[in-house]
């Protein structure tokens, strides 16, 4: 088992695409941080669905049997390696890969963990994701200072608890941003 450093730059935080947000493939997401330092960021996006592909789709071209009838939810995770697959997961599950990235929240990429999810046997609180989002070295830090992104702590409500159509204004509501009020213009003193 793997740690990540918690403390470091913005790892385990929740990015908030801004309204203006030019780029479509980010436009209303929220992006939860698995990793940041000075060499860049990766995180994966919890609020979009992937469209024309489930997990009885995805179970399937992994030749998984599926045991549980609980919906499961494919997300989009981002626009990098969009055939990649990632869990984030509660911390009540841990197999071989599991990086730890809290006490509460950890990030697995093994076909064990679909195959424990698919016998209703996986972590209790999940998030699957075919492909991640990254920032190279300050890319990140710049997108901030040019007012796309603001910064929310996540939270297991915000993750695991919110419907997919409400995490965005979920988290900016968590920030006590009223969107009728929101300056789409960034100042700097």
């Amino acid at each position: 088992m793997l740690y990540n450093d918690p403390t470091s730059y913005m790892t385990g935080k929740c990015l908030i695409a801004m309204p203006n947000m030019a780029d479509e493939r980010f436009k209303n997401a929220v992006i939860f941080i698995c990793s940041h330092s000075k060499d860049g960021a990766m995180g994966i996006i919890v609020n979009h669905k992937a469209y024309n592909f489930t997990f009885k789709d995805l179970s399937k071209q992994l030749s998984i049997e599926t045991k549980t009838n609980k919906k499961v939810i494919v997300h989009n995770g981002g626009p990098v390696e969009k055939i990649r697959g990632f869990v984030l997961h509660s911390t009540d599950y841990v197999g071989n890969g599991t990086i730890m990235i809290d006490k509460n929240i950890a990030i697995s990429a093994s076909i064990e963990i679909l195959n424990d999810i698919a016998k209703g046997n996986g972590p209790k609180e999940n998030i699957i994701a075919l492909g991640y989002s990254y920032w190279h070295a300050d890319q990140l830090e710049n997108e901030i200072l040019q007012n796309s992104w603001l910064t929310v702590p996540y939270s297991k409500e915000l993750l695991f608890e919110t419907t997919i159509d409400n995490k965005w204004k979920k988290a900016l509501d968590i920030l006590g941003i009223d969107l009728s009020r929101l300056s789409l213009i960034s100042g700097h003193a």
